[in-house]
């Protein structure tokens, strides 16, 4: 399988993976998280389980000569029952930080999701190869960026020159949290969601929290916020509050200072940009929970709707609206005596003006054109220099 070249194995080790904040040993190889084992242990949730193994933001970095590379990995590719499948996870490779090569990998696990009874069903199957061949010959930094939305076991990196770890550049670390927007649900590839856009055009190297359905407040995805080592944190609120219809207003205003207390706790003088949702009009003035409509899933399309009242409102149940105003509320009061502390409206990402253009395809999430528009205006907004992050965009100690 591999006599036309003298491949080299290099070990998979924390010092050529940037993006996951964990190493899981498997059978195979090594499983990235994007949470730690101890944030992991303090929840049973299906869907944060699935959400945080997908390594949106991870990849391998390394130096090399190499002008051909395998990547041997494992995917869990997900099915669901009713629909056509769905296509296989794409791998990013960047030479010099220009996008060289995409490709995917067969063969894999199976995940089989029942919608309509939240049943699952896992089927194993054979580890894949991905290649990428005539690369430049020279000394390059190499980057191969996983799916952002496929469970991916690394097995075996293998190259035809040597490699070593890509030198630190100094760049500034951005550690993002936010929901399913955030993890790239529809972006077109895992340098292409909206985070890693941003991050390419700050010039900064991104953690990625971004959890699909699970931007929940949780006091384990606070700590491990706090834990983490970053030059600049953004946390995005809201959406799936909504979705999820979790709580009141009662206790949404005391969840954010204490997520925002924790977070200060390991950071305490770090820029810190707090955002609202994006524009999801149906859910501006109508509360939760979002539910799946399934009429037409067999053409590949899901929809959601809202399922609550407006008149609910009353009662204390969210919408984006009163969570716009309420995060608004408390970064002012906040930011009195914590100067590093910023906000800005979600709305400034994708609002109003861009629905008629860029509509949501589902109701909720937003489309690869969507994820460019608002990784160039976050870039725009954030990065500036009278931005949250403006004064300290470069290199570390810049």
């Amino acid at each position: 399988m591999h006599t036309e070249h003298d491949w080299i194995t290099t070990p998979i080790t924390a010092d050529i993976l940037r993006g996951a904040l964990d190493l899981e040993h498997t059978a195979h190889g090594v499983l990235p998280h994007r949470l730690p084992a101890r944030a992991r242990a303090q929840c049973a949730d299906g869907q944060l389980a699935m959400a945080e193994s997908q390594p949106s933001g991870v990849r391998l970095v390394f130096r090399s000569r190499a002008t051909a590379i395998e990547l041997d990995t494992l995917p869990t590719k997900r099915d669901y029952v009713g629909a056509p499948p769905r296509p296989e996870g794409l791998y990013d490779l960047l030479v010099d930080g220009r996008l060289a090569g995409q490709s995917s990998v067969s063969g894999g696990n199976i995940l089989t999701i029942d919608l309509t009874t939240g049943s699952t069903e896992s089927r194993p199957g054979p580890v894949g190869t991905l290649r990428f061949t005539e690369l430049p010959d020279g000394v390059k930094d190499i980057e191969i960026w996983l799916p952002h939305n496929e469970t991916t076991e690394l097995v075996a990196l293998r190259t035809d020159a040597p490699t070593e770890p890509a030198p630190d550049r100094g760049r500034k670390v951005w550690l993002h949290h936010g929901s399913s927007i955030s993890h790239g649900s529809n972006a077109a590839s895992p340098t292409t969601t909206w985070p890693a856009l941003a991050a390419s055009l700050g010039g900064v190297e991104l953690i990625n929290l971004g959890l699909g359905g699970s931007a929940l407040l949780d006091p384990f995805t606070a700590r491990t916020l706090r834990d983490t080592p970053a030059d600049l944190i953004s946390v995005k609120i809201g959406i799936n509050l909504v979705n999820a219809d979790l709580m009141r207003l009662r206790a949404f205003g005391p969840a954010v200072h204490g997520f925002l207390d924790t977070i200060r706790e390991g950071h305490p003088s770090v820029p810190l940009l707090v955002l609202s949702p994006v524009l999801c009009p149906m859910h501006e003035d109508t509360p939760g929970p979002s539910a799946p409509d399934f009429g037409d899933l067999g053409s590949g399309r899901l929809q959601f709707r809202a399922m609550g009242d407006p008149a609910e409102r009353a009662s204390g149940k969210l919408t984006l609206g009163v969570i716009r105003e309420e995060l608004a509320r408390i970064v002012e009061q906040r930011a009195a005596e914590d100067p590093n502390l910023h906000y800005l409206d979600g709305r400034e990402l994708y609002g109003d003006a861009d629905t008629a253009e860029l509509p949501l395809p589902d109701q909720i999430h937003p489309d690869a054109a969507t994820h460019r528009r608002m990784g160039e205006r976050f870039a725009k907004l954030a990065f500036a220099a009278d931005g949250a992050f403006g004064a300290t965009v470069g290199s570390r100690g810049a």
